[in-house]
């Protein structure tokens, strides 16, 4: 942030996109499990907006990183998806925080994304099998790339969402809604 408020002075835009998660059934889930993945994902949210206020202008725009997990059951994934749900309460809190500075809190909450990440939740050979099983259960019938995701966050970031606040934008090929 020191070398944001040298050179640029203040920000418009904030996109805290944490993320990361095991996949553990409920019996095998550790406090050291739960711990980093709350670290990472909430932990490391809240911090980061907070050290970016100071250089946030008014009317600008904090855009957080959900997971359609925050709405949806996911086996074997509760801890991740827990983080994310706290994420979702972050914007509709924090909105109201940041109403006096008309700064907007939305956030963009992908389905399964074609990223090294998500493919690097199984091993190498059973990437393939994963991605089409996942996106047998997408109605597009496809899982999305990294470059969709972008143009969600660029929207979301644009004075063409200027009126848009508080809302989870799900891109994730029609998922979350059934």
């Amino acid at each position: 942030m020191l070398k944001i408020a040298r050179d640029a002075e203040r920000l418009d835009i904030v996109f805290a996109n944490a993320g990361g998660g095991d996949m553990l059934r409920l019996g095998s889930i550790t406090e050291e499990h739960f711990d980093r993945i709350f670290a990472t994902n909430v932990k490391g949210v809240l911090f980061t907006v907070q050290k970016a206020l100071p250089l946030l202008r008014d009317g600008g725009s904090v855009i957080l990183m959900g997971s359609t997990t925050s709405v949806q059951g996911t086996e074997n994934f509760s801890v991740f998806s827990a983080s994310k749900a706290a994420v979702r309460n972050f914007a509709r809190s924090w909105l109201l925080d940041l109403k006096p500075h008309h700064i907007r809190v939305n956030v963009i909450s992908p389905g399964p994304v074609s990223t090294p990440g998500f493919a690097g939740l199984v091993p190498a050979e059973h990437k393939e099998a994963l991605f089409a099983q996942l996106a047998s259960g997408v109605p597009m019938g496809r899982i999305g790339e990294p470059e969709e995701i972008a143009k969600a966050v660029a929207f979301l970031a644009s004075d063409d969402a200027s009126f848009v606040n508080g809302i989870e934008l799900f891109v994730d090929g029609g998922i979350a809604q059934i």
